[in-house]
């Protein structure tokens, strides 16, 4: 590369350094093409935040679509970035294990650290204990369950939407994205409604790395999760003193065979998976699906003259957005994918968000096309034995608040600049500031 792209890299306030490369980290990688192939690592949670990564991504996929990175703690890791590796990586769940986590971490063989919370949930298992877990909770979200909150969530967005002020600039995020998936999740919980934000708060700290704006310490983080732990115990107890149980995930797993019986940091691992499933993919695809649209305003004029493309235009915002970049899996077996040699123990990051913009794999994938042929032709929920329990439940989420949006406004304007999450496990946006206009 050049002297002059070199030149291009800026550096970064110390102060956004990423949490997993260290106080001593690099500054952020600008250019991609300006550096060595082996300097780019994805876990630097300032690209994301930057939005920065796609150019990373699609160097990886064309030079180095398994690329290896190592960390003191961390160890070796990979980044599996074209589609047809993650869906083979995702679907053998015998040669790729969940039970080390799915988010990167220590070692295997690393010690570990006391204080840590340890969580296990069952996204974090693999077979025969993942199966009966999911299957205890699975019912929350069948297709008659889905059908009878239909008109709930079209009452609750509807409710939320007619509260907007027309005219005056707010936080989409805030106002709508969170409102109405916290309310969804209270109603799957059966949780108090006047402290549903709880549930959005809990589900920030327990994906966020301490020093990036949510909480500033592992103790922070440890102290907010065991304040979840109790007020869920709390519920967990009422409920399973009942001889008909509800219908709700507390009461589900409270009297379910498989479940009632599990350890208080099960309990909570299980707790945050269902919170963190049930609020991340919905929340940040509402806020993307209104930034998609509005940077590719010839979209937005398609959908608002053919209301019927609304189903196929949410499986595009799913991809676009990707909420979840990626899922992490450690590797049972030494084993070869495109001629690189993978270890027995290593960690393997399916990056989700960069299979969504293979080539090889979807037709014109860096455009935002809602009437686009096979449109849940995607990676965002997975494949295999861990695909996303709830996504028929997100789908109709999103489907609902835009054809509610389309009965009210004409433009869901964004008027400033998104905020992004400094994280490259969650693709979040904290802020967008818009203007709704009525019809």
């Amino acid at each position: 590369m050049s002297e002059q792209r070199k030149e291009e890299q800026k550096p970064v306030d110390r102060e956004t350094m990423s949490p997993f490369l260290g106080k001593d980290a690099p500054p952020v990688i600008v250019d991609p093409y300006a550096v060595p192939i082996e300097d780019i690592n994805m876990i630097d949670g300032r690209l994301f935040e930057q939005d920065l990564h796609w150019a990373h991504f699609a160097r990886l996929r064309a030079e180095d679509p398994v690329h290896l990175n190592e960390l003191p703690v961390i160890g070796r890791y990979w980044s599996i970035t074209k589609f047809e590796d993650i869906m083979f990586v995702d679907k053998n769940h015998d040669m790729f294990s969940s039970a080390h986590g799915i988010a990167i971490g220590p070692r295997v063989d690393a010690e570990l650290n006391p204080a840590d919370l340890n969580l296990s949930m069952f996204i974090a298992m693999d077979p025969p204990k993942h199966d009966l877990q999911r299957a205890t909770v699975s019912g929350v979200v069948a297709p008659p369950n889905l059908a009878k909150m239909e008109s709930i969530i079209r009452e609750r967005a509807g409710k939320i939407l007619d509260s907007l002020p027309v005219g005056e600039t707010f936080n989409w995020v805030d106002l709508v994205s969170i409102e109405l998936t916290t309310q969804m999740l209270a109603t799957l919980f059966d949780f108090p409604f006047e402290d549903r934000r709880k549930l959005t708060r809990w589900s920030d700290v327990a994906t966020a790395a301490p020093g990036t704006g949510v909480v500033e310490s592992e103790e922070q983080r440890r102290t907010e999760l065991l304040e979840c732990l109790a007020y869920f115990t709390t519920l967990w107890n009422e409920r399973a003193k009942l001889e008909t149980p509800g219908s709700d995930l507390i009461s589900m797993l409270a009297h379910g065979k498989d479940t009632k019986d599990m350890q208080p940091f099960e309990f909570l691992g299980n707790l945050i998976l269902l919170i963190v499933g049930g609020n991340d993919t919905t929340r940040n695809s509402m806020s993307g699906g209104v930034l998609a649209l509005n940077q590719n305003p010839a979209e937005y004029a398609k959908l608002r003259a053919n209301p019927a493309l609304i189903p196929n235009m949410v499986s595009e915002i799913i991809r676009w957005q990707t909420p979840l970049p990626y899922m992490r899996r450690t590797s049972n077996v030494d084993f070869e994918l495109r001629g690189k040699q993978i270890k027995k123990d290593d960690q393997l990051l399916m990056w989700y968000v960069s299979g969504n913009r293979d080539a090889d794999a979807i037709d014109r994938p860096d455009e935002f096309i809602i009437d686009r042929p096979q449109a849940r032709h995607h990676l965002s929920f997975g494949f295999g034995i861990h695909r996303c329990m709830g996504n028929r439940l997100a789908e109709m989420q999103l489907r609902i608040v835009w054809e509610e949006i389309l009965k009210r406004f004409s433009h869901v304007e964004v008027v400033g600049e998104p905020v992004r999450l400094r994280s490259s496990f969650v693709r979040g946006i904290t802020e967008l500031p818009v203007k709704v206009h009525p019809l």
